[in-house]
């Protein structure tokens, strides 16, 4: 129990201490994301944002939930919902948008990012 304890605290006080990021995320995409940790039954999960080399462009984003916080993260919360880029994300990312859609001919998480010098035609990576 005292371990418990004390993680909790130890990541109370590392988000505290780390540095923002300037992405958004609307107030749909924030509420999907809770819903989304609500099903899993899972309030230590943050989302995590990030760039990899890879697709058509050279770039691609991934989205997932992560429960660590590693060295040189950058956070920021959203109602509740906590957005975590790595270090080496965060230049690429800077003043990017999530959302979500959920329409007949399209459902998730999309980024709108002004970094992006073009994309493939999939849609799926950027340069």
């Amino acid at each position: 129990m005292t371990a418990n304890a004390h993680e909790d605290t130890t990541t109370a006080v590392d988000v505290a201490e780390l540095p923002s990021h300037g992405v958004q995320i609307s107030d749909v995409a924030a509420g999907k994301v809770r819903s989304l940790l609500e099903q899993e039954g899972r309030t230590d999960l943050r989302l995590r944002v990030a760039v990899q080399p890879g697709g058509c462009s050279g770039l691609i984003y991934q989205l997932y939930f992560d429960e660590r916080l590693l060295d040189g993260d950058a956070v920021r919360e959203f109602d509740g919902v906590e957005v975590v880029i790595d270090k080496m994300s965060v230049p690429y990312l800077d003043g990017a948008s999530i959302d979500f859609e959920d329409t007949i001919s399209k459902q998730g998480f999309t980024i709108d990012n002004p970094n992006a010098g073009g994309s493939c035609a999939c849609g799926d990576s950027f340069h």
